[in-house]
Order: C-alpha cells, then sequence, then structure tokens
C-alpha cells in the first residue's frame, strides 16, 4: 500500500483525489498541475509543499504573483491557516512563513517584480510551488531552480528536491508553460498532470459551470475544459503572424533603434525597460527581426549596455532613437551622439501621433507574414508583449520595433511623413 499511495503528514486534511495522487507520487523533479478551473490545484500544491514538513530543516516555499494573490479568500495562505491552525505547527506574520515541531518550515512568496527573485539568492528550499505559473514571467521560474538544495548526509538528503506547479491555461505566461510542460513534457523529463473540474468531487460542479457560462468562449475553453489550445489573438498583433527562422539573409539591410526608460528601477515596482529592436529588410522586400534586447538599469548602465551593442552590431548599422519632446530630449540626443556613440550613424526621430497609428505599419506588414523573427532566447517576451499591445503593462518593445521598421523601410529623412 505504501508503494500505492502517496508519502503523507497529519497536517493534509483531506483524501486526494485520484489526479492529486498522481501528482504527490511524481519522482520527477519538476511537474505541473492542473488545466481547468476547480481542478483542486492549491490543493494538490499545498499537499505537495506539507508532504516533508516532518523531517528535520525541510524547507518550502510557495509563490503567487502578488501578496494579495496569496492572501485572497480561499486561496494558498488561507487555506494553509484552515489547514494547520488546529495543528502543532506556529504561523509567523512577519516571516509568512509556518513553523513546524522538526524544525521543518513552509513559507509563503510573491515576485510581483523583476527583482523580487532576488530577495531568495541566499535561501536553500528543497520544495518549491508556483500556484497559478501562467501570470508569471519564465525567467523569474527558471531562476528559483537554483534555490533547490540539499544536503548529502542525514535525515534530509533523502528529501527529494522538488519544483512544483498549478495552473490554468491563459495569461501571459500561457505560451511559455504550455511550451514547457505540454509541447516539451516527454523529451524533457517534465510530466503535467490534468485535472478538470469532474475530478474534484468537493466541488459544486453546477453551479461552478453556471459562473464559467458567462465568460467569453475562449476564456471558458481555457477554464472549463483546460484548453491549451484555446488563446485569445492580439488585437493589433497575433503571434501566429511571425515566422520564426534560425538565421537571418546577410543581403538584408539592418537598423537600431532605440527606446529609453523613462524611470529608475529602484523608483518604480514595475518600471519602463529599455529596449533596443534590431530590423532588417530584404531586397525582396520581407522584414527580419534580428534581435530584441531589453533591460532596466541606471543612466550609466542604459548607455554602457548601448554602446555595447553598437560595438557588437557593427559601424554598418544605423542607430536611432526617439527624441522626447522638449529640452530634456534634446540634451539626451546631443549627449548621446557625442560622447555615447561618436564615429556611428546615429540619429534622434521625433515622433508624431499615438503609439498604436506607429505600430500600424509593422502590424499591416506583420499580417500579411511579411515579417519574420530570427529564433532567440528574447523571441517569447517579444510576442507576448506585442500581442498584449495597446492594454498591456508594458509597450517599450513595440515602440523600438516600430521606429525600427519605419527607419529600415523609408530612412530618417520620410519617417515623419510616413508617419503623418
Amino acid at each position: 500500500m505504501r508503494a500505492l499511495y502517496p508519502r503523507m503528514t497529519k497536517y493534509v486534511p483531506i483524501r486526494p483525489h485520484p489526479p492529486q495522487l498522481a501528482y504527490l507520487m511524481l519522482p520527477q523533479r519538476e511537474a505541473l498541475y492542473g488545466g481547468a478551473a476547480g481542478g483542486g490545484k492549491s490543493a494538490a500544491l499545498l499537499t505537495a509543499a506539507l508532504q516533508y514538513v516532518d523531517i528535520l530543516g525541510y524547507a518550502a516555499i510557495l509563490f503567487r504573483r502578488t501578496f494579495a494573490d496569496l492572501s485572497l479568500p480561499g486561496a494558498l495562505m488561507d487555506r494553509a491557516r484552515d489547514w494547520l491552525g488546529p495543528s502543532d505547527a506556529r504561523w509567523s506574520d512577519v516571516e509568512k512563513t509556518w513553523h513546524f515541531p522538526f524544525g521543518a518550515t513552509l513559507t509563503f512568496g510573491y515576485l510581483d517584480t523583476a527583482n523580487n527573485r532576488f530577495r531568495y539568492q541566499s535561501a536553500e528550499f528543497q520544495f518549491v510551488g508556483f500556484d497559478e505559473l501562467t501570470q508569471f514571467p519564465e525567467q523569474d521560474y527558471r531562476y528559483l531552480f537554483s534555490r533547490l538544495r540539499k544536503p548529502s548526509e542525514g535525515p534530509l538528503s533523502q528529501v527529494p528536491l522538488r519544483m512544483r506547479a498549478a495552473s490554468n491555461p491563459g495569461g501571459l505566461g500561457h505560451d511559455w508553460v504550455k511550451q514547457r510542460f505540454i509541447t516539451e513534457a516527454g523529451k524533457e523529463g517534465r510530466v503535467f498532470i490534468p485535472a478538470r473540474l469532474r475530478d474534484n468531487p468537493s466541488l459544486d460542479a453546477e453551479t461552478y459551470i453556471k459562473g464559467l457560462d458567462e465568460l467569453d468562449p475562449i476564456t471558458r475553453q481555457q477554464l472549463l475544459n483546460g484548453d491549451w489550445t484555446a488563446r485569445q489573438g492580439g488585437e493589433k498583433f497575433r503571434r501566429e503572424w511571425f515566422e520564426v527562422v534560425e538565421v537571418a539573409p546577410p543581403e538584408a539591410r539592418y537598423v537600431r533603434a532605440w527606446d529609453l526608460a523613462a524611470t529608475v528601477p529602484e523608483l518604480n515596482t514595475d518600471p519602463d525597460w529599455t529596449t533596443g529592436v534590431k530590423v532588417g529588410r530584404h531586397p525582396n522586400g520581407m522584414y527580419y527581426i534580428a534581435d530584441a534586447l531589453r533591460f532596466r538599469g541606471t543612466p550609466l548602465t542604459v548607455e554602457a549596455k548601448i554602446a555595447h551593442t553598437a560595438q557588437l552590431d557593427g559601424r554598418s548599422v544605423p542607430i536611432r532613437m526617439e527624441q522626447e519632446p522638449g529640452a530634456s530630449g534634446v540634451n539626451t540626443v546631443d549627449h548621446y551622439a557625442r560622447i555615447v556613440l561618436p564615429g556611428y550613424d546615429f540619429a534622434a526621430v521625433r515622433a508624431t501621433g499615438d503609439k498604436a497609428t506607429r505600430a500600424n505599419p509593422v502590424a499591416s506588414a506583420a499580417e500579411r507574414r511579411y515579417v519574420k523573427l530570427v529564433r532567440g532566447v528574447w523571441n517569447g517576451a517579444l510576442l507576448d508583449e506585442l500581442e498584449s499591445f495597446p492594454v498591456g503593462a508594458h509597450d517599450d518593445q513595440v515602440d523600438a520595433l516600430s521606429l525600427a521598421y519605419q527607419e529600415v523601410s523609408f530612412g530618417a529623412g520620410n519617417l515623419l511623413a510616413a508617419i503623418r
């Protein structure tokens, strides 16, 4: 029976249903549970985190995107309070951690900004869990693998290192999660345990389905059936318009366009990105997005990165930058021309019209399948931003892409006329 049933502790007051049991017994390091809404995702994830809290020194952490998500009624912290409140575990509100008699801990964390993951750079866990994984950027998820550690001797050495997640389809991270756990599951050793509403006998399914009937068809398909192929198309861009190619042809003429961030990272919880997009136009009329850099940093860091990128691109690649209005914009452009990029084909462009209007030409070319992507680690972040434009949280890459496309198509002299 032990071989047929997962390891459990007294701190789990529920009887897991079959998909949860399968999830709890997995020997693989990495696994995703879920799909449809109401499939018991949070309970499965919390149970998995509690499987070894009777081992001396065991440490687990559960993440949501924001602290507000953690503390919602029925969410992870609320559910843990119901389960652990009557037990001998003790809660620390300062640490947001449950402490167990054998020295084990269960901590709750959030990653709502780009730099939050570095708060955990000195921590060690044997279990890391992400609830609603599609709400997280891929770099946060991958970074937390570096926190999975255990000693080579003692009781803790027998505890498996586990990265576990639960999620519905949809959200900004839909595509990377689907790629990692659905497309690559077999060959990479990652496991996806699908769960449907019918798998959770503790939920009033009929009432829940009536609530889902109020949603738009795509979201309803995602949440009711756990359909990872159902997704929202962008208002201006759609990712299926961009064919991914391995290399760009050398005959293309390239331009690198920069959009400078207006805020310093420390002064904003989710500041803009400094973004540089390199676009080439082939003589046959096709366009190639060869590179898209984005980063955050102080003005000196930004200048150094832009200068280094210019060296890598070479002096044959013109550099363009949007000029902000007013004297500060003039001063910034003058500084880059004289100090940061001397000797390069550098010019500033005064943009007119709103961002959506400026994006229309490249969006039109993309819809006609004239714009291709060169394969790179940056592809996902660019496509996510394009599809969420113009309502997404960021549009820095879209602005840089619009400028690069216009410049490589028309040249600096005709850019403003083309926009107007």
